[in-house]
């Protein structure tokens, strides 16, 4: 259960983003079959709603990996406002699938008309970890990342370079697997699960305020403690064949969303 504090904070869904500017990113025929069938567990039209995304902003994407969130977030500034994607860059290990980034540019390269021409730029502890000018960027979104950063040790130097480049009073959203509060923290999130107390403690003691939680990515058939941590679950089924349909009734992870504001 959240605290008083997540009670205070907690706003629903915006019902209606048509004005915001990415309902018809969200609608467009760039976006295939496969990611329209995972927005029942994304909620998209919500989520950005939710995090402020206006067509007029800089946003920086950090790790945007296959770029679900690439095909809505680009082609919703490409004419008034700019596009960074922070991708795993060339020090990047193997296991953080560097055909991915290869992949995301060949997209961008492809559909300027739907993507305008993207900034590329290369987040990467410890070499790579100047992903932009000061306070140059109105909004940053990261998706289901956070945990990868505390697994490797090195999320306050990402979130302190995401406070940099990011203006006073910007906007830092952040989605990611939501662990069970009942159970002792785990620092490294080693199952995927972060705990969202401590995602919050974390991202506010490196200078951002937190402004609002949302349900929308909430799942509560996530029971979060699975034989492979979060990988157990769609999309990544890591079990094969085993208890699929349970796996699959489940659907993807519980997660928290959340909506932070970069303070002087």
């Amino acid at each position: 259960m959240r605290n008083a504090l997540f009670a205070l904070l907690l706003l629903p869904a915006l019902a209606n983003a048509a004005d915001d500017g990415f309902h018809d990113a969200v609608d467009g025929s760039h976006r295939g079959p496969e990611d329209r069938a995972r927005d029942v567990y994304r909620h998209p039209l919500e989520t950005l709603s939710f995090c402020g995304l206006a067509p007029e902003q800089s946003v920086l994407e950090i790790w945007p990996g296959g770029g679900w969130y690439s095909n809505i977030l680009a082609p919703t500034v490409r004419e008034r406002g700019r596009y960074t994607a922070a991708i795993f860059g060339p020090h990047a290990p193997d296991g953080f699938r560097p055909e991915l980034d290869a992949a995301l540019r060949a997209r961008f390269d492809a559909a300027p008309e739907v993507y305008g021409v993207p900034t590329i730029a290369s987040l990467w502890y410890p070499e790579d970890m100047d992903i932009g000018a000061p306070a140059s960027v109105d909004a940053v979104y990261t998706f289901r990342n956070l945990h990868n950063w505390l697994m490797g040790e090195y999320a306050p130097a990402v979130l302190a370079e995401i406070h940099r480049v990011l203006r006073p009073g910007g906007t830092f959203c952040v989605v990611d697997h939501r662990a069970d509060a009942r159970r002792p923290i785990d620092p490294m999130a080693s199952s995927g699960y972060v705990d969202e107390g401590y995602a919050i403690q974390l991202i506010t003691a490196a200078g951002f305020r937190l402004v609002a939680v949302a349900d929308i990515n909430d799942n509560p058939r996530d029971t979060s403690d699975h034989p492979r941590g979060v990988w157990t679950l769609p999309p990544s089924l890591a079990m094969g064949d085993t208890d699929r349909e349970h796996y699959l009734e489940i659907g993807e992870s519980d997660r928290f969303t959340l909506r932070f504001e970069r303070i002087e």
